[in-house]
């Protein structure tokens, strides 16, 4: 009976023990840190959650135009990119260009990608990511031109986008009566091919696109005024969406990433 009684607690000290282990190893099926935080980003004040709004206008190639109904372009590739490495879904809103400010203000927009100038007064309403684009205002004349400089502009009648800074170049060469304010760039070169104004202050890039589109009836007038910087705009006080979209570009750029994106559109 000893004997039995002996095997009997020995059997019993091995069911023990493998219950133990088995509640001891229990808690390796709980979730770990290091599962749970690349879920899509929290807390970054968007209007939608889990959706990064972004708005543009897109009639400013090769930055932002449309193709096919979408919205397509360096911009929009860009930010398509930046919103994945983030853990977002991007839409993009098209708008005309001047009321981007007012609708980023109104939060009907988290953010603006337009090839965007960080200005002074731009700083005072809305806050900006790293500069990714380095940029410069072009003037465009006909061919027949006697303009072959910015001093030439003096007092001359100029075509410009709305609110952009070509608006705001050509107030420092000829007065505001004289200064035409279009929709898009597209339009101020149509007047000027009409004769309706003498130049078109644009930004270098658009400006050789509608080289290149208008051929030997335009000349670009290159390397004239101050580079500016291109960058994205989120609401003022929106740091961590700001932050965010700055870490998502600036590790596309470390890796490759933006370089390619910006040799698809920029030759």
């Amino acid at each position: 009976m000893k004997k039995y009684a002996r095997l009997l607690a020995a059997m019993l000290a091995v069911v023990m023990m493998v219950f133990c282990f088995a509640a001891c190893g229990a808690p390796a099926t709980e979730p770990t840190d290091t599962e749970t935080p690349n879920e899509p980003a929290a807390n970054l004040n968007l209007q939608t959650e889990g959706v990064l709004v972004m708005g543009t206008n897109a009639e400013f190639p090769p930055f932002e135009y449309e193709e096919g109904g979408a919205v397509v372009g360096l911009d929009a590739e860009m930010m398509q990119e930046a919103a994945k490495r983030i853990g977002v879904t991007l839409e993009i809103k098209n708008m005309a260009f001047d009321s981007l400010p007012e609708a980023l203000n109104a939060k009907e927009i988290d953010c603006i990608a337009a090839g965007l100038t960080v200005s002074p007064d731009r700083e005072e309403v809305m806050a900006f990511t790293d500069g990714y684009y380095t940029a410069m205002q072009t003037i465009i004349v006909k061919k027949d031109s006697d303009i072959t400089a910015a001093d030439g502009l003096t007092d001359k009648k100029i075509g410009c986008q709305s609110g952009t800074t070509g608006q705001w170049t050509a107030e420092d060469y000829t007065d505001v009566a004289n200064i035409v304010p279009f929709a898009n760039g597209a339009l101020a070169v149509e007047a000027l091919i009409n004769g309706q104004v003498d130049a078109v202050i644009i930004d270098n890039n658009p400006a050789k696109e509608y080289g290149t589109q208008y051929g030997d009836q335009v000349t670009l007038i290159e390397n004239q005024f101050e580079a500016e910087t291109y960058a994205v705009a989120v609401a003022k006080d929106n740091t961590a969406l700001c932050d965010a979209i700055n870490n998502a570009i600036n590790d596309m750029k470390a890796d490759g990433t933006f370089d390619k994106i910006v040799e698809k559109y920029i030759k």
